[in-house]
């Protein structure tokens, strides 16, 4: 195959390997639909890779004639090793993805429909993108709606209704998050706050897949969704991310995870409701166990949030490793980290030092790292901040050799 010279035009221009689905933009240039779709609607381009036109439109025409000199040239080049490209299924019309919407509303023929919904999403963006268009989504987010009330209903019960409510809503919940819905398209669903409850009941009850399929329609909602839509979240929505953090259900769910309590914690009382749903312990043991970068930052900024409120820092100093380990994440994994760790003593120092707290935050080494922080170069705000601890608690910490002379004297 290597020795074979391949026609240039039969490269995709992005993934430079030859086009197994060709599609042509309206600025005239062909592409393999994979490479495309993953360009516009996965890395969010919004210009054409060779001409750098901006996508006003971004249909793709299938560019029949070349895929069939491809495959053409496939065939007589077979006995070479080629392997001949099958024709690629085209994208689904919008006359039947309108048919199977009114299928799936009659109930002999919903899980059918909706099965078949989920095969079209899967095989391309251009089936994910009409099918937005064409209200899918708004449809799965009220079908879930509706089945929800029903096991609501049901609860408690042992039927074959509670079983089949459920069975629905988790396939219509699959196809939700299989489509990757656009900005416009996640707000039509946020719309509803029943909905997010929804989603509250999959974290609590639901099993691992959906689960993992409702933290990750939650991460994507609370991006696009308004402060107010945030601020009175039921205390179940933080007792089922604390599940699935401390389940570990995938890394990609417990990311998820980490970045809706980004999105959240600011808002109402959702700190407290964080804390009192467990998850400092969690977040503590996370850090721990995890060696990952982005989680590490992650889990610090969730812990920042909660320490901003005295429950929070009261767990935190209530767990054995909780001051030691946040310390220990200083100079060791990111400067995002470092500001992150030190916001967190900074809060402990200034609100809940106590002598016992300021005599373990010398014996677990916390000063110490505070003084080096003085050292290095680790940003000028995490700089005043090391140094403010030092200097307020300078007295109570006068007997570690590291701190300075001059921080000592200011405060006699």
């Amino acid at each position: 195959m290597a020795e074979i010279e391949v026609p240039s035009y039969f490269l995709c221009p992005i993934s430079l390997e030859i086009m197994k689905d060709p599609v042509t933009l309206f600025t005239g240039i062909t592409y393999d639909r994979e490479s495309i779709e993953k360009w516009i609607f996965d890395q969010k381009h919004n210009t054409c890779p060779i001409t750098k036109q901006l996508l006003s439109d971004t249909d793709l025409t299938p560019n029949v004639t070349l895929r069939r000199l491809i495959q053409s040239w496939c065939t007589l080049h077979a006995s070479d090793g080629v392997e001949r490209l099958p024709t690629p299924k085209p994208p689904v019309s919008k006359p039947q993805i309108s048919k199977l919407l009114s299928d799936a509303r009659i109930p002999q023929m919903q899980m059918k429909s909706l099965q078949r919904l989920r095969s079209i999403a899967s095989q391309n963006q251009t089936n994910k993108r009409s099918m937005e268009n064409l209200g899918v989504a708004e449809f799965l987010a009220s079908l879930i709606v509706k089945k929800n009330r029903q096991i609501r209903a049901l609860s408690g019960e042992i039927s074959s209704d509670l079983f089949e409510s459920r069975k629905f809503c988790e396939e219509a919940l699959a196809i939700l998050y299989n489509l990757q819905l656009s900005e416009s398209g996640l707000r039509s669903i946020t719309a509803s706050g029943e909905f997010i409850d929804c989603l509250t009941d999959f974290l609590q009850f639901g099993d691992y897949e959906s689960r993992a399929y409702a933290v990750m329609m939650l991460k994507s909602m609370v991006e696009v969704s308004e402060p107010a839509q945030l601020i009175n979240l039921r205390s179940g929505f933080f007792s089922g991310l604390a599940r699935i953090l401390k389940d570990q259900i995938s890394q990609k769910a417990s990311k998820a995870t980490l970045k809706v309590l980004i999105s959240v914690s600011p808002w109402g009382r959702n700190r407290i409701k964080a804390v009192e749903a467990g998850f400092v312990p969690i977040l503590i043991d996370l850090l721990l166990d995890s060696s990952d970068k982005r989680s590490c930052e992650m889990t610090l900024m969730v812990l920042d949030f909660v320490c901003q409120c005295a429950d929070g820092r009261a767990e935190l100093l209530k767990h054995g490793a909780g001051l030691a380990i946040v310390s220990k994440k200083i100079l060791r994994v990111s400067q995002v980290a470092s500001e992150r760790a030190v916001r967190i003593l900074h809060s402990i120092s200034r609100f809940s030092a106590t002598p016992m707290v300021l005599q373990e935050m010398l014996q677990i080494g916390v000063v110490a790292k505070l003084c080096l922080l003085l050292q290095v170069d680790c940003g000028s705000k995490t700089k005043e901040r090391a140094k403010e601890m030092l200097k307020f608690h300078a007295r109570a910490w006068k007997n570690s050799s590291c701190i300075p002379n001059t921080l000592i004297s200011s405060y006699p």
